[in-house]
């Protein structure tokens, strides 16, 4: 399908999955596979903006990959280090808004630095707004978002009555996103994972068993496509 023939979604999310088995296939070390899904990762990004996706979301690092084991954690938490450093250069190059979601309090101090440097340099930009889910799951951002409504309400500043799905959508961290019209999850997985978990309520699922670092534009253009080929209804109706 040619470029000029496909609608884009406004939003897409990506899980990102199949590093590990990429390096495996290659007999390389699961870093490998990490950094090139990091790759993988910039090219998807000038890809999106050029078919005319206006968000692009993506699963960097869940709030369960702390138990995976600690040289891998390290490895990631060093490529990560790199991308941030990098990222700051080719945002104001392309300019992209780039936007972290999750809890950063747990990153080491550099990181939490190097985040907050990003999103203040890029916040203005007006290309592709690129967000990063770091130390993200769903459920963590739901409970913090509970938290700080029951502040409020306890603090006189909100009655119950008045929690709506407004007040929920600003308590999250994606504030001022629009919701993902279309997900994909590379690798032949069909879950969820604890992503997105709110705003997912009305988004078209893809899943491609592309591996995520042998994921390119032919293979984005196939979810637009068939992302094209849905009815969107809503409500039921």
């Amino acid at each position: 399908m040619k470029q000029t023939e496909l609608s884009a979604p406004n939003h897409v999310a990506i899980i990102l999955d199949g590093n590990g088995r990429w390096a495996k296939k290659r007999l390389l070390p699961r870093k490998a596979g990490h950094a090139a899904g990091s790759k993988a990762v910039e090219q998807i990004c000038e890809d999106a903006y050029h078919l005319g996706i206006h968000y692009l979301t993506v699963y960097a690092f869940s709030t369960e990959n702390w138990k995976r084991p600690q040289d891998e954690v390290d490895a990631l938490m060093k490529l990560l280090r790199q991308y941030l450093k990098d990222c700051i250069k080719r945002s104001t190059k392309n300019n992209m808004c780039v936007r972290v979601l999750g809890d950063i309090t747990p990153l080491d101090e550099d990181l939490k630095q190097s985040i907050l440097e990003l999103e203040e340099v890029t916040k203005n930009n007006t290309g592709l707004h690129f967000q990063v889910a770091l130390n993200y799951g769903s459920r963590d951002e739901m409970l913090r978002g509970i938290q700080k409504i029951a502040a409020e309400v306890q603090k006189g500043n909100l009655a119950l009555e008045d929690i709506n799905e407004k007040i929920v959508d600003d308590v999250l961290d994606t504030k001022g996103i629009p919701d993902p019209d279309l997900l994909i999850r590379t690798s032949g997985e069909q879950r969820l994972s604890n992503f997105l978990l709110w705003q997912s309520a009305y988004t078209e699922f893809y899943f491609t068993d592309v591996l995520w670092p042998d994921f390119n534009k032919k293979e984005l253009e196939k979810a637009i496509e068939y992302y094209n080929g849905r009815e969107r209804r809503y409500g039921g109706v």
